[in-house]
């Protein structure tokens, strides 16, 4: 009976050997059951839609155009607010800013939210090397969130990387300089070529394994610095010149700003008039840049390609923000028009059969972080504030949100609260915005405006205009009911 006893026991334990692993691939999420897609995660400093792939047939950019043909590219994608620090953490943090409470340039996001699972390091928690090179968070030191990452960061703060500039006239200085330089240097004399350098190094060591990868490119933010020979690219007398250089009508002054960013360079006047000899320079520099950056980003991926990695990654290329290049009179970022809110934003995806697609749906940055993990076959936190587009993406002209919410403080720049804050909501054709004291909720001013088929810019408030005023009840609603409301019916 012993005997018998023996071979029943053998018998039982080589059937439960054979069968467990089979019950763990049904269990297991599909990420630990199938060879694991790697993501290349592009960040681009101020870079708006003036792309090739957007329509632009001035700017010279044919890598991200090359990206375009083999992703869906976002018509109508938005940040949440249109400034460095507080976007990138609601990016990255998958909340919007009242949650993350991130509305300046100083206030880390873990102070309201100490135990936050951020996009990269949910996916060193699911077994990636998570990793980052260049500029994702926010520039400062104080800014970085070491957690986040499988490794410390590779030059994610400018003072790590070296100056600026490469004229010694600019280089000295203790603050800033000009806001252009152009120099016969190569691509590595500035910060994206060595940031490009370094990425490419970090990917040939992990490409055995799976990888979270971000890479960070400072241009084409202030200053204009990039080699002579993408300014080359150019003729200045061709660089077009600002379509409505004039604030929108009965705009509230308090929607503006006086392109502060700009002005402490010391080649552009610190108040008054920009001549136009120097607002031709200025977006010709912001044109060189971000060819300059075009050309990093192909390099990394022709990288990826060169390593045989290009059908195993989903490759995202996104902005924190829009940008401002003397349109309505402004400069830079920091309002809730159009030019700033709404943003570049590009997905590659290996298991996405749309190629070179363009959809109109609305999105926003909170977005990206539920549509990495559902392409990575991850969960999808159920704190987040955004939802995957992965239906979207195998369906771009599928009803899909009503509307984009972004914001905009006023003062902003540092950690004190702001006084009024200005709550925006963009639907396909209108937006509405409303300034409201930050303490007690009353509204101080709003804006209305309609955006015309031949453009995005804003010409006139309409908020005052009396046959405007169901559309303006109808908006405030949405506003107030806020971004759960604006999602697809059957993802309320």
């Amino acid at each position: 009976m012993s005997e018998i006893k023996k071979m029943t026991t053998v018998i039982i334990t080589m059937l439960v050997l054979m069968v467990v692993p089979n019950l763990y691939a049904q269990i297991l999420p599909r990420s630990t059951t199938a060879k694991k897609v790697n993501v290349l995660f592009i960040a681009v400093d101020d870079l708006r839609n003036q792309l090739g792939c957007y329509g632009d047939s001035v700017i010279i950019t044919p890598n991200i155009d090359r990206l375009a043909k083999n992703g869906i590219v976002f018509n109508n994608a938005y940040c949440q607010q249109a400034v460095c620090g507080p976007s990138r953490a609601s990016l990255l943090t998958g909340r919007r800013p009242d949650v993350t409470k991130v509305w300046d340039l100083e206030t880390h996001f873990r102070k309201a939210l100490p135990n936050a699972v951020t996009l990269p390091q949910y996916f060193k928690e699911n077994g990636y090397q998570s990793l980052c090179v260049g500029k994702i968070y926010h520039d400062p030191a104080a800014s970085q969130d070491s957690i986040s990452w499988s490794a410390p960061e590779i030059m994610a703060v400018t003072g790590t990387v070296g100056h600026k500039y490469v004229l010694k006239k600019n280089s000295k200085a203790k603050g800033k300089a000009a806001a252009v330089e152009c120099v016969n240097v190569p691509d590595s004399a500035y910060v994206d070529g060595m940031v490009c350098n370094a990425a490419i190094k970090v990917l040939r060591e992990i490409k055995d394994k799976p990888f979270f990868l971000a890479v960070g490119f400072r241009r084409p933010h202030l200053p204009f610095t990039a080699p002579k020979k993408y300014w080359d690219y150019y003729k200045r007398d061709e660089i077009p010149m600002p379509k409505q250089p004039a604030p929108p009508q009965n705009v509230p002054e308090i929607a503006l700003h006086n392109s502060t960013e700009l002005r402490g360079y010391t080649d552009v006047p610190d108040e008054g008039p920009i001549p136009p000899d120097k607002i031709r320079q200025l977006r010709h520099g912001y044109y060189a840049s971000v060819t300059y950056t075009d050309m990093q980003i192909g390099r990394l991926l022709d990288e990826l390609n060169k390593q045989g990695l290009m059908d195993n990654t989903i490759i995202v290329l996104w902005s924190d923000h829009g940008y401002h290049l003397g349109e309505l009179g402004l400069w830079c970022k920091s309002t809730n028009f159009e030019s700033d809110t709404r943003i570049p934003l590009i997905i590659s995806a290996p298991n996405i059969k749309n190629k070179g697609v363009y959809t109109d749906g609305i999105v926003e940055s909170v977005d990206l972080y539920p549509t990495l993990a559902q392409l990575a076959g991850l969960s999808i936190p159920d704190e987040l504030d955004g939802l995957s587009m992965v239906p979207l993406m195998e369906a771009p002209e599928r009803p899909w949100k009503k509307a984009a919410f972004s914001q905009f403080p006023r003062p902003w720049m540092y950690k004190n609260l702001p006084r009024v804050m200005g709550y925006s909501v963009r639907t396909k054709d209108f937006r509405y915005t409303e300034w409201r004291n930050f303490k007690n909720g009353t509204i101080e001013f709003t804006e209305l405006y309609r955006y015309q088929a031949n453009g995005r810019l804003e010409e006139k408030n309409l908020a005052a205009m009396k046959q405007y005023d169901n559309i303006k009840i109808t908006l405030k609603q949405l506003l107030d009911d806020g971004w759960q409301k604006a999602l697809p019916v059957k993802n309320r």
